[in-house]
């Protein structure tokens, strides 16, 4: 019995929502480390915390200001140079607010220093080069006085940069997504022509098979009717519903070759293997069936012993096909219908649907025709 393939479904952690989870994780861990060096660190305070705060603010404005709207719809739409005016008034507004902020919460040290933190208890380390003040005073060299400007200025810009990358990014990505779905679409649009070359082909072989049945046994051919017709209602209805399951395709071989047996005679050794229990799992529709047709179609002989054996094995992480019939029609004819269609066209369905993921391996020799094909489970279910 088939038993369900069961996959970790991580849906919730990717396209959007990804994205989002990761912008929330790391403007939270921004939010936090003020905080986390304030409780660490004696020299700061509450006002530093607070001058902080509304530097990531303004930087956060700078950043998504850049990222959701003058990127995608100045840059991307080819506004050069409106993009970069923009963009230089936002740093221009910003570095004004941030320069307000700066006069109201001072120079940015703390207002509150213990006794021993006094600037004129501060001594200077070795070597560090001193100013005189007055006559006999001396102070340590500090930055200049406009530097936390500079600094503000010189982070815009940073910012703004990572904002227009992380767009472009962005951008590479739903490129490739789209280019992708494209590739799919043209591959669907050539599965589903491919699959409709190998339907007319079984149709007329099948049919073929049972007027000769009907012309020899009645009874026979009344039951090779029935037979196709639950066949046609699986092509003609399921099909056509996209990836059908191991279970299901099973269940058609075995119709499938139950009605081939109604034409063979005592002279053909059928040995026909599938799986009791296995992994059941979702695959494209009619991959083995060109094989089993074409080895009853070509490994039949009429006048001399033939055989035809078809195994199909579910081993840990793969689905195991293989298929081998005698030559039974070797010449002129054989060369012509090259096994027919359809296994030209299972060639093609298979390097389009597993590019990588399988392996296929047919020899011929002058007696018999053998096919062995492994298909990866864990791509199927990727």
């Amino acid at each position: 019995m088939a038993k369900p393939y069961n996959s970790i479904n991580l849906s919730f952690f990717s396209g959007k929502r990804l994205k989002i989870f990761l912008h929330i994780t790391v403007w939270l861990f921004i939010f936090i480390l003020p905080a986390y060096l304030i409780n660490n660190d004696s020299n700061l305070d509450l006002s530093s915390m607070s001058r902080s705060y509304e530097q990531i603010l303004l930087y956060a404005i700078i950043f998504y200001v850049n990222y959701l709207w003058l990127t995608p719809k100045l840059f991307f739409k080819k506004k050069i140079v409106l993009y970069f005016v923009t963009s230089l008034v936002l740093i221009g507004i910003m570095t004004g607010i941030n320069e307000v902020t700066f006069r109201r919460f001072g120079d940015g040290f703390p207002r509150h220093r213990p006794e021993g933190m006094k600037p004129q208890n501060f001594q200077p380390a070795p070597g560090v080069p001193m100013m005189p003040k007055e006559p006999g005073q001396f102070e340590q060299k500090r930055p200049p006085k406009n530097w936390p400007i500079y600094n503000f200025i010189i982070t815009t810009f940073f910012i703004s940069g990572f904002g227009m990358g992380l767009c472009f990014s962005d951008k590479l990505i739903q490129n490739e997504k789209e280019r992708k779905e494209a590739e799919k679409e043209n591959l669907n649009t050539e599965l589903a022509f491919l699959k409709n070359q190998i339907n007319p082909h079984f149709f007329f072989n099948t049919l073929n098979n049972i007027y000769s049945l009907v012309q020899t046994n009645v009874d026979d051919g009344q039951k090779a009717i029935l037979q196709l017709s639950k066949l046609m209602r699986y092509l003609l209805y399921e099909t056509d519903k996209g990836d059908k399951l191991l279970s299901q395709e099973i269940d058609f071989m075995k119709t499938y070759i139950e009605l081939m047996k109604l034409r063979i005679s005592d002279k053909v050794t059928l040995m026909v293997s599938f799986p009791e229990e296995y992994t059941d799992v979702s695959i494209p529709p009619l991959l083995f069936l060109p094989f089993i047709e074409n080895a009853f179609k070509h490994g039949i002989s009429y006048r001399r012993s033939s055989f035809v054996n078809i195994m199909l094995k579910v081993i840990p992480g793969k689905i195991s096909f293989e298929c081998s019939n005698s030559i039974g029609n070797k010449g002129e004819d054989l060369i012509k219908a090259d096994y027919g269609i359809g296994l030209e066209n299972v060639k093609k369905r298979l390097a389009i649907l597993f590019p990588g993921h399988h392996d296929l391996k047919i020899v011929e020799s002058d007696s018999s025709y053998n096919i062995a094909l492994q298909i990866d489970i864990q791509y199927l279910a990727s």
